[in-house]
């Protein structure tokens, strides 16, 4: 796409048009909005980086993810972990560059082979994440729930936007990849969520079901003497009258670390519900105001389709004209087409 040709309203848009016309944005606002969500999840995927050391950093000698309890017990867990985050931080960080538009347009070559790299690496990272999915911050069943749905998202979109990119319907492979990687996103404004939703509940009568065996691990409380002062039954658990003692441990976030365990555990799957519905809103707020390069794309589609002489040129891939009952689109100076559906 070429540069604006609509002057500056003032100096500020000046300047700001040599920074983003050069990597291939006419419009300020998608910029902007490539700058925080695209930086976003720059910013999340370098931060996380270190904990690809397993043994180093993420479950090493003082570990602040509870969760290793259950990799330290699981051979799969373990597995699903390395392979998630193997995969999944790559996939991340190459992603931020299909959206930029330079790159689409001056380096194909590279756009087409990292989009093959970003999905494969897309499978794999969620098969790990599927792998771990019982237990994360508790296994909530609506923590399992949402992961599913969100593995159902991710991937169905994935699936959506390289059908239509193979049918060269590229407006519809723009859509479907925006979904899915803002999708992809939820896990960041999660993390915003589940903070402030702890914060909430904390010290409001919640209570989380907690095993003595958990209790005990290094993870949380540790010592044996300390776990049965706070919560005696769980001497049971200590003399082997009872290996599975459990005992209600309240959630707060002020309070010590099985305090603040029991309340993320008790929010975290609310938290990426709250987090789903704001994007999935978002994403289809942006792709309905930007009809413009929609439009663009469709025409694009269209010449494409006509040189490699697909049958419906303009809704080879999944339209809504194909698909529903929308009218029957029509490229931009012709008359419409009389042929069926």
């Amino acid at each position: 796409m070429a540069a604006s040709d609509r002057p500056p309203a003032n100096a500020f848009v000046r300047i700001a048009r040599k920074v983003y016309n050069p990597i291939g944005f006419t419009k300020g606002y998608n910029f902007i909005l490539f700058f925080i969500f695209a930086g976003a999840m720059l910013g999340f995927v370098l931060a996380r980086l270190q904990f690809l050391s397993y043994d180093g950093i993420f479950c090493g000698e003082d570990p602040e993810n509870f969760d290793c309890y259950y990799y330290e017990k699981s051979v799969v867990e373990k597995a699903g972990l390395i392979i998630h985050l193997g995969a999944i931080l790559p996939a991340g960080f190459l992603a931020c560059f299909q959206f930029v538009p330079a790159i689409r347009h001056k380096v194909m070559l590279f756009h087409r082979i990292n989009g093959y790299v970003v999905l494969l690496l897309s499978l794999v990272g969620t098969a790990g994440a599927l792998m771990i999915a019982r237990n994360a911050f508790g296994g909530a069943l609506e923590t399992q729930t949402a992961v599913g749905v969100m593995t159902i998202m991710f991937i169905g979109s994935l699936g959506l936007a390289y059908y239509n990119v193979k049918r060269l319907q590229l407006e519809q492979h723009r859509a479907w990849m925006l979904r899915a990687w803002v999708y992809a996103g939820v896990i960041i404004t999660a993390r915003f969520a589940l903070i402030i939703m702890a914060t909430i509940v904390s010290n409001q009568g919640y209570f989380v079901p907690i095993t003595c065996d958990q209790l005990a691990s290094r993870y949380l409380i540790g010592s044996r003497e300390s776990v049965v002062q706070r919560f005696p039954q769980c001497e049971a658990y200590f003399s082997g009258a009872n290996p599975d003692e459990t005992v209600a441990v309240e959630a707060d976030m002020n309070g010590d670390g099985a305090n603040a365990r029991a309340a993320l555990n008790l929010t975290f799957g609310a938290a990426l519900w709250v987090a789903m519905f704001i994007h999935v809103v978002g994403v289809e707020l942006y792709i309905r105001l930007t009809p413009a390069e929609s439009e663009r794309l469709r025409n694009v589609s269209y010449q494409r389709q006509v040189e490699a002489g697909m049958k419906h040129p303009g809704r080879a891939g999944l339209t809504a004209d194909r698909l529903g009952d929308a009218p029957l689109w029509v490229p931009k100076g012709e008359e419409a087409p009389k042929a069926d559906k």
